[in-house]
């Protein structure tokens, strides 16, 4: 079973523009993730997915491969299914630019062993556990909630399940770590946006809406979505230390 890492990356953000190429500790944002990515031997390779030529050039400076695609993509997935189009696989291991602190040990949660059962349209996410209550709030944490199976019902920035009648359960966030099967991509790419999709900004929504399983994987490997400068500083911090500490 072939299983491609990809990491689809835009210079363009509302509010940390260039992120994918911000210097941390010396190297570019996006070499963190694609370092962590190529350790995995689980993945036939690792490619860097952008439109844009400053991230390009800067993916060629570190000799990361990387592939040059449309402007025209408003999504990640739109990206990432432009890919499949382009390099073959049974599934597309899709890794967030904007995720340094990823651990490729999380990878074999998320990357079943075979295809086997799995039907053509299968989707997978990784989720955190929520720890801290303002992550709750904070709309750039994307909520989710599923079914007995595992199965995504809802995803949202609003803080769901609201805990009217008991806290006794987790919040649980969904992370850049998520897996496609070709098909999965080419039936996102041929089917509009759905209703939640857009009022929630999140591309999974447009399987769940349309009856596609979506399997969410709780994850105990932990990561920092860089969404903003003090994203930015914290995984800074995180990194140096880390760093300090290995050379010991």
């Amino acid at each position: 079973m072939k299983v491609l890492g990809v990491i689809p990356a835009r210079f363009g953000s509302g509010r940390l523009p260039g992120k994918p190429i911000a210097d941390i500790c010396g190297k570019p944002m996006i070499w963190w993730v694609y370092q962590e990515a190529i350790k995995c031997k689980l993945l036939s390779g690792v490619v860097v997915a952008t439109d844009d030529e400053r991230i390009y050039n800067v993916c060629r400076e570190y000799s990361m491969n990387v592939l040059m695609t449309s402007k025209n993509h408003d999504t990640p997935t739109s990206r990432l299914h432009e890919v499949s189009m382009k390099a073959d696989a049974d599934l597309y291991l899709m890794l967030m630019g904007d995720e340094p602190l990823i651990d490729n040990n999380s990878f074999s949660l998320i990357i079943p062993e075979d295809m086997n059962g799995l039907g053509n349209c299968y989707v997978s996410v990784l989720t955190n556990v929520i720890e801290k209550p303002s992550e709750v709030i904070d709309f750039s944490n994307q909520k989710c909630v599923t079914n007995a199976k595992r199965e995504v019902l809802l995803i949202s920035r609003s803080p769901i399940p609201y805990p009217k009648g008991t806290l006794e359960f987790e919040y649980e966030k969904v992370t850049g770590i998520q897996i496609f099967s070709k098909a999965a991509l080419a039936f996102y790419n041929s089917t509009e946006k759905s209703l939640l999709e857009i009022a929630e900004e999140n591309d999974l929504m447009r399987f769940v809406e349309n009856d596609i399983k979506v399997k969410a994987i709780k994850s105990e490997y932990k990561t920092i979505s860089v969404d903003t400068k003090k994203d930015l500083e914290l995984v800074r911090k995180i990194i140096k230390e880390r760093s300090a500490y290995e050379k010991k």
